[in-house]
Parts: structure tokens; C-alpha cells; sequence
């Protein structure tokens, strides 16, 4: 088995490729194409899917060495997700907020309109220069197919029990400035979020009905990844950076390169949040945007930076590693294939 990491870039997509001995092949795919995020179909290690910035969605069948577009053409695809549950179906989230799917692997696509009824008029993202709204994260239960999160930035985090017949409005104690939304991989009780609102990070165990921010330890409120271990859903992890610099008032230290002030921080059983060091550089000052879990491998962990570099940990973060390559940049999507 070997691992293969693709990231999304300034430009393209970013591709590491493991061999034999510790190396790895390095490259950088669809450099003419603005990829907004990536996806792997949890049901087929070689499927992945791309969303982009006004050309829809791409599709590999081959762990990212080639790519084909498949639709919906011409929209803005901020976020993919593909079931756990259900074979060839795919939930895109756009710019304007619109949710559509897919149930045969993308080769046709069709809008939730039921979506539009939770819509509201004054979500608006700072993140983009017209203020418009999108769908930044998607989440589906790794047990129950109806059950569907999706994440507004700046908005709201709604939900639905009944596969998006309807939708209940923003989930009670959640953040409503949605980075990051993930279900624990096995358990459908777990749901995660990272932030720029609130704590910056929280969490539900009914499935996204009802969220807590645990906020002791956390002095940071700026999060933007976060992850579970795949056998002890009660740890999981928070990249996170302050909400405010006075260097860049008008700009969250997350997105200014080598000013972000971030770490990782780990949650066990709802002691306080702790800062992971172990090796890794103190404060990150390169955006922590990736952070993965292996569902096969309980314990490790993979930090992927926004100049490119990715760290691993074998021990839950106590020790880090960092691994022999960079990406040049991970702007803001980091996926990890094992083929």
C-alpha cells in the first residue's frame, strides 16, 4: 500500500506520490484550472473528484494522474462530498449557495431545491470580493444516508434527517462562520466543525442535531481544519489561529503566510484542548489548512501547510515527522489517497 496526498494549489493541483525507499514523485496537474477543492470516494480508492472556479467538477479514475470534466457546467464547486453509504453519490456545494448531487458518479447532476426554502438573504462572505455566499462544507453520515450537514461561510450550519426532503435551520451551538465540517469515518453519533466564529471549533454527538464549543485551552478562535481519530472518536484535533492582527487588520493571520500564528490543538474526552508540539514548528506560521486522519490506522495524524510542507505523527501528535517533499502551496484542501 502506498500513500498518495493531492492538494489544491494557487494554480492546479499539487500531487505526491510514494515509492519504494522513502522517495516520492512529485507533480503539478490542471495549472490552467482555479481547483477550489478536492474530494476521494471513501468506496473506491482511485476516484476523486475536483471542484472548480466556473468549470464544475473534474473526475479522476486514477488517483489524480488524469482528470475529465463531468459537470455541472459552468458553476463555482467550493465543496464536494461523496458517500460512505450510497455508491456513486456525489453532494456538490456552490457559489451561489446552491446544493446539488449526483447518484451515478457524476454523469448527471441535479439541484436539492428543497435547499433554497433554508437560504437566507444576509449571508455574506467576507472571504470573496462581491461578499457572495457559498456552501463551503458538505458532511454526510457515515451510517445513515438521509442524514446531510452543510456548512454556510458566513452563515449558517443546517441540517437534514430525510436526505433533503427538508432541512432544519442553523444547528444550536454551532458556528455560523463554517470552515471545515467532517463526520467521524465510522461513527454516525459524531460530527466536527472548525470556524471563525465562537470558540473556533465545536462538535455534536447526535448526529448535527445539537453542538458544543469546548472552548477550555483553545486560545486561539480561528479554526479552520479539524479531524477525528478513526477508533476513539472522543480525540480529534483543531487547527487553529488568532482572529486579529494588528499588521494585517483587515485580513485573518490565517491567510497571510508566514504571519499565522497557528496550532495544532488535540481534544481527548473533553479534557481541556492541548497545543501539539512535538517537533513541529512553534507557532506554525504557514496556515495548518490540511488535517487528516487515516481510517485504517488509528493514531496517525498528517498536517499539511499552507507553504506546501506535510508533517505526520504516529502518537496522536505527541512526536512529529516531516515528510521528504513540499507541494509548494495547500491553499485550502489537503486529501490523502492509500492505493
Amino acid at each position: 500500500m502506498k500513500r498518495i496526498f493531492l492538494s489544491t494549489t494557487s494554480n492546479g493541483i499539487g500531487r505526491a506520490e510514494e515509492k519504494l525507499h522513502g522517495h516520492w514523485s512529485i507533480d503539478f496537474l490542471l495549472t490552467d484550472h482555479d481547483i477550489m477543492c478536492l474530494s476521494s470516494d471513501p468506496l473506491n480508492a482511485n476516484v476523486v473528484y475536483a471542484g472548480t472556479r466556473g468549470s464544475g467538477i473534474l473526475r479522476s479514475k486514477d488517483c489524480g494522474r488524469t482528470w475529465q470534466r463531468i459537470g455541472p457546467d459552468g458553476q463555482i464547486v467550493k465543496s464536494i462530498a461523496v458517500s460512505r453509504t450510497a455508491r456513486g453519490v456525489v453532494y456538490a456545494g456552490l457559489k451561489p449557495p446552491l446544493l446539488m448531487v449526483s447518484r451515478d458518479g457524476g454523469a448527471d447532476w441535479a439541484e436539492v431545491e428543497t435547499f433554497q426554502k433554508v437560504r437566507a438573504g444576509w449571508w455574506r462572505s467576507p472571504a470573496e470580493s462581491d461578499l457572495g455566499a457559498y456552501i463551503q462544507s458538505v458532511a454526510l453520515s457515515p451510517t445513515d444516508p438521509n442524514i446531510i450537514i452543510v456548512g454556510i461561510e458566513v452563515g449558517a450550519v443546517l441540517r437534514t434527517s430525510d436526505g433533503g426532503k427538508t432541512w432544519q435551520g442553523h444547528r444550536p451551538g454551532a458556528l455560523r462562520d463554517c470552515h471545515t465540517l467532517v463526520f467521524h469515518a465510522s461513527n454516525g453519533d459524531w460530527v466536527y466543525e472548525a470556524g471563525g466564529t465562537g470558540a473556533g471549533a465545536s462538535f455534536s454527538r447526535d448526529g448535527g442535531r445539537t453542538w458544543r464549543q469546548p472552548g477550555r485551552g483553545l486560545d486561539r478562535h480561528y479554526g479552520w481544519a479539524c479531524a477525528a481519530d478513526p477508533a476513539r472518536p472522543e480525540v480529534w484535533y483543531v487547527s487553529a489561529s488568532p482572529t486579529f492582527s494588528w499588521s494585517h487588520p483587515f485580513q485573518p493571520p490565517a491567510h497571510v503566510d508566514g504571519r499565522a500564528s497557528a496550532y495544532i490543538f488535540r481534544s481527548a474526552g473533553g479534557a481541556s484542548w492541548e497545543k501539539l508540539g512535538g517537533g513541529l514548528p512553534q507557532p506554525l506560521n504557514y496556515m495548518p489548512y490540511g488535517l487528516l486522519t487515516d481510517p485504517r490506522m488509528p493514531g496517525h495524524l498528517y498536517v499539511g501547510l499552507s507553504n506546501g510542507d506535510i508533517w505526520h505523527s504516529v502518537n496522536y501528535g505527541d512526536a512529529w515527522e516531516q515528510l521528504p517533499f513540499n507541494l509548494r502551496s495547500i491553499h485550502r484542501t489537503l486529501i490523502m489517497l492509500v492505493a
